[in-house]
């Protein structure tokens, strides 16, 4: 196995194609901590303009952890995977409250901080702190098993422990925090996905995969999602300048942020069968107009697919008594424009906001 060459070939190539991305000029640990939380599972592009609002926002650990939560679930908004947002903060709570405001300065420590895990703690310790500790992702994973030629898939448990062990072995003693960023940089620049371009690739002499044509085999990624669909039909309940919420509670998508009264199932979904049920609820209100949005939003999330239709009721002002009853039995919110607008709200709730100005 040879791990001297595709070291330093690795740690040749970085220097002379590496990004410019501003967390990478620095070993202050909250920079990267916050950086690389925005960056789970979000690519660079989506994820740069976050972290710039967030760092511009919240300079210091401190002041990031004594920040309303609802302020910062609202600049998140967008972004998805809300669990990091929440995590982030009670993360920078922890660290602020109980810790000093300093940060572990181990991988073994680190690992124990509430929303990062091996990868995370990998990229603090060797990037802050230069612990010679592998960051192992699906870019690590994909040169790994290229140059290597392992057919472990990548999903099994086997295939983590055994890729985990081969990057910790192979890391350099000086300078991991830099050998980190250019593996993952090498798979996220040159040893991409589809179709990359191996005939000028510095490791293609002794690239196995290059070497048996099995570029397009590797990695082995045996395990495919289970999508689960599911349909929601909103009721968007406005009475003046007035709009009805509801904030979405533990245990589903979206925790903590705000949308609209909601039904699920299909059978809502197709054919409104639901409208005469919901508008007794309200009908005592006074007079209602009830507008029916055609448009069918399609939102993708890793696991779930989603199908939402859009029920508009404007309640005239007269009844503005009887809808705050209703909304206080049924525990939703009554909000203006001005707080609607700085809830923090999921993407689609977003999406058919702007479309309905």
């Amino acid at each position: 196995m040879n791990t001297e060459h595709f070291v330093h070939r690795l740690l040749e190539w970085y220097p002379l194609n590496k990004r410019d991305l501003p967390w990478r000029n620095t070993s202050n640990p909250y920079i990267i901590w916050l950086s690389e939380i925005i960056l789970q599972q979000t690519r660079v592009a989506q994820g740069l303009p976050y972290f710039e609002r967030y760092l511009e926002t919240y300079p210091t650990l401190e002041d990031l952890a004594v920040a309303p939560s609802e302020e910062v679930m609202r600049l998140w908004q967008g972004l998805g995977y809300y669990s990091r947002a929440r995590n982030l903060h009670d993360c920078a709570k922890d660290l602020h409250y109980n810790n000093g405001g300093n940060f572990p300065e181990n991988y073994a420590e680190l690992l124990k901080l509430k929303g990062v895990g091996s990868y995370t703690a990998a990229a603090i310790a060797s990037f802050a702190f230069e612990e010679p500790v592998a960051v192992v992702d699906g870019n690590v994973f994909r040169v790994l098993s290229r140059y290597f030629g392992i057919a472990t898939d990548i999903t099994s448990t086997r295939g983590k422990k055994e890729f985990e062990q081969l990057a910790n072995r192979i890391i350099p003693q000086e300078r991991p925090g830099e050998f980190n960023q250019a593996i993952m940089e090498f798979g996220a620049l040159q040893c991409v996905p589809k179709n990359p371009d191996c005939e000028n690739c510095p490791l293609k002499i002794s690239c196995f995969a290059y070497h048996k044509s099995m570029v397009g085999e590797l990695p082995v990624k045996a395990k495919k999602l289970k999508i689960r669909e599911r349909y929601f039909q909103y009721y968007h309940i406005v009475c003046g300048e007035y709009t009805v919420v509801k904030k979405r509670a533990e245990g589903d998508i979206w925790q903590g942020l705000y949308d609209f009264p909601l039904e699920e199932g299909e059978e809502f979904l197709k054919n409104n069968s639901n409208l005469p049920q919901f508008l007794n609820h309200i009908l005592n209100f006074g007079t209602i107009d009830v507008i029916i949005d055609e448009h069918i939003y399609k939102h993708i999330l890793t696991h779930q697919r989603i199908f939402a239709n859009f029920v508009k009721f404007v309640v005239d002002e007269k009844s503005r008594f009887g809808l705050e009853r209703w909304v206080s039995c049924n525990n939703f919110q009554l909000v203006d424009l001005a707080d609607l607008e700085n809830l923090a709200k999921p993407r689609l709730i977003l999406k058919y906001l702007n479309e309905e100005k």
